[in-house]
């Protein structure tokens, strides 16, 4: 069991680590361009804090025998935070503000939950208290890719929804999930398990509608909804040369 245990953990952060590198190509995007355009930065905003409260999860004093999920989690803390100061340089004076207010709003969320564990809590109080408050963000996560299904099964169309984070989102909870069943841990196991389902669910899509192209009628809809998902391909020269001052965030 506890071979086991550790085995579907290094997996999870194998899994992980790639879910947290997949945005590099839009901030590559991003860099050459100097402009964010209508790309958003709050599921980057939102992915920082589940890692900031699931590392913090993780720790000995916290959960005990949890420390890869700490591990994954500081790392991609720290990438999603190299994203957010990216987005907050590029981005216009409005989108700015915007991303910089949940960015403090995000520091005084995991520091009211340290600052609480710490010292109003011990013991198993402090561990359910983490783990409600890193269950909870990491649903959250998981459940951001809801609006781009909606747009496949509306556009009939699989364009923006690339397959292979479709399969990482679905390796890495699934590695995560049986890694929580195995520890006998709800606080991973239920937030994975729903991660897990929902990557299913987008691979069920995709085999469905891997076929299709979409629709000229569908194709503005697609464009801004895939933008928001931080999923959108590049534009062509006409829209380049558009407003991209009106983010979609």
């Amino acid at each position: 069991m506890d071979i086991a245990h550790f085995v579907f953990g290094i997996f999870g952060n194998a899994f992980g680590l790639f879910l947290f590198l997949a945005p590099i190509i839009t901030f590559k995007r991003i860099f050459v361009k100097k402009s964010t355009e209508k790309f958003s930065g709050v599921p980057y905003i939102m992915t920082l804090l589940n890692c900031l409260l699931s590392s913090w999860y993780g720790l000995p004093f916290v959960s005990p025998h949890n420390i890869l999920v700490t591990i994954i989690n500081g790392t991609g803390a720290v990438i999603e935070i190299i994203y957010v100061f990216t987005f907050i340089i590029y981005a216009p004076k409005k989108e700015k503000l915007k991303i910089s207010g949940l960015f403090a709003f995000v520091i005084t969320v995991f520091s009211a939950v340290v600052f609480i564990s710490l010292f109003a809590l011990h013991g198993n109080s402090r561990k359910v208290f983490c783990g409600f408050a890193a269950a909870i963000f990491s649903i959250i996560m998981y459940g951001s890719p809801l609006s781009i299904m909606r747009l496949v099964i509306k556009t009939k169309s699989v364009e923006f929804m690339p397959f292979f984070l479709s399969l990482f989102v679905f390796l890495c909870g699934t590695s995560w999930f049986i890694y929580g069943v195995l520890g006998r841990d709800p606080f991973i196991a239920v937030p994975n398990g729903v991660g897990s389902a929902l990557g299913t669910l987008q691979l069920i899509l995709y085999l469905i509608y891997r076929g299709n192209k979409g629709n000229n009628n569908a194709k503005t809809t697609r464009e801004e909804e895939s933008m928001e998902m931080g999923t959108a391909k590049p534009m062509g020269q006409e829209e380049i040369k558009g407003d991209t001052s009106k983010n979609t965030c």
